[in-house]
């Protein structure tokens, strides 16, 4: 995952583009990930998809001729959809379209200007400081002109035709934790799923966020009723404690599925309550969609210093730290893969366990008071209507450990699946 990462950090992504492109071609060596090309000029629902970006070349250089501000330095260095510029200007000028941060002065910002046309710099404060009074040129050698809007999606077929769906922004560019952390998730998530025979079918959708989102979704209409629950992978490579934000309804199946995990993980993490403000579970959750999407994290956006500045670079991100990602999220949706409804075919009073070989006081078996437990809290649950996880949750037993009981007993001829 690290690696992948650091083969995509170097690429000027944005909304629309060749950097998009080369980006999703590259997962396409990883997974086998289809890349879908909506025009511009499109209709999504109120929005429509814009205009093509593309970018060359940029900069800004002195009177002297030394360049002060190179994107071939670094691609946050232009303000992300200027438009195409070349001219000559004095600093008071130039000023309005420079943009730095003061309070961090060695960083440089990410900024964007993607549906008002403008173009602009960004720098870091130390290089704003130094600028003398002096003409200056500047070039972006950039296109806005009628393209598509790119994005990339795998189905992973399962047993049924009920959708999982697993959702990575990938527009950003040189930016490791917002962003590529999440896509290299994604990805080793859909090659596990891949070998697997998944019982839900799953649908890993890498797009743009906001508007590549809204694409999909326009584009996806009448198959969005086949997708029951969901999740937007975003910031899983930084040090940060894992952060889960709940849908809008609090109580989705992906909400008590997440929490479950990262309780019985027995490491420190955060919940967060749905609001319509972050990455794009907002999308899902607005009313003619209302698909229960979560968002699982580490720490979440806006909520560390380097967030959308050039100090999210590969060094902030780690490979232990996307390890625990992906553990968070495999066992996420290990639950919801075993997660079943099952029917007591002795509903009269306790079955005799003991005849069955389900009451057993030898060693071999974990925690033999859990497991005896986790059997009889499934026998007297097991009425048609309550799944495995409301078992565990009711029980506080971990949710493999009730799992594991259901399966004993259905070996034994106790309770069937419904």
């Amino acid at each position: 995952m690290y690696a992948l990462a650091e083969r995509l950090y170097p690429i000027c992504r944005s909304i629309t583009g060749n950097g998009l492109r080369e980006t999703l071609q590259i997962l396409q060596d990883e997974i086998p990930l289809t890349l879908h090309e909506i025009p511009s000029g499109t209709a999504a629902f109120d929005w429509v998809v814009p205009r093509e970006w593309n970018i060359r070349d940029a900069y800004v250089s002195n009177s002297n001729g030394e360049k002060i501000i190179d994107f071939q330095q670094h691609n946050l260095h232009v303000l992300n959809y200027s438009t195409p510029m070349k001219a000559r200007m004095r600093l008071d000028e130039l000023r309005p379209h420079l943009f730095s941060l003061p309070d961090m002065p060695d960083w440089i910002p990410h900024r964007t200007s993607y549906f008002n046309d403008n173009w602009g710099f960004c720098l870091t404060q130390r290089q704003l400081e130094a600028m003398p009074d002096d003409t200056y040129e500047v070039v972006i050698d950039s296109s806005l002109e009628p393209g598509a809007l790119t994005y990339g999606e795998l189905t992973i077929p399962g047993e049924s035709d009920e959708q999982v769906l697993l959702f990575a922004h990938c527009c950003h560019p040189s930016l490791a934790n917002d962003n590529l952390s999440g896509i290299a998730v994604v990805v080793e998530l859909a090659r596990i799923l891949g070998e697997s025979s998944p019982r839900f079918t799953y649908r890993c959708v890498f797009a743009p966020a906001a508007i590549g989102c809204i694409t999909w979704l326009s584009q996806n209409l009448s198959e969005l009723g086949k997708i029951k629950l969901g999740m937007v992978a975003a910031l899983l490579g930084d040090s940060g404690e894992l952060t889960y934000k709940k849908t809008s309804s609090g109580n989705a199946l992906i909400d008590r599925a997440s929490l479950h995990v990262l309780r019985h993980r027995n490491v420190p993490f955060h919940t967060v309550e749905f609001s319509p403000f972050g990455y794009d579970e907002r999308q899902f959750a607005s009313p003619g969609i209302n698909i229960p999407v979560g968002r699982l994290t580490r720490t979440p956006n806006g909520a560390y210093p380097e967030y959308h500045t050039s100090a999210d670079n590969m060094s902030l991100i780690s490979p232990s730290a996307l390890a625990d990602s992906l553990s968070a999220y495999c066992a996420i949706f290990a639950l919801i893969e075993n997660n079943h409804v099952y029917q007591n075919n002795f509903p009269y009073c306790e079955p005799q366990l003991g005849k069955r070989g389900l009451y057993r006081t030898t060693g071999g078996h974990g925690n033999p008071e859990q497991r005896q437990m986790a059997i009889l809290w499934v026998l007297n649950q097991a009425n048609g209507q309550h799944d495995l996880l409301d078992i565990a949750e009711r029980s506080g037993l971990k949710f493999e450990t009730v799992a594991g009981a259901a399966v004993e007993l259905v070996a034994a001829g106790v309770i069937r699946k419904v």
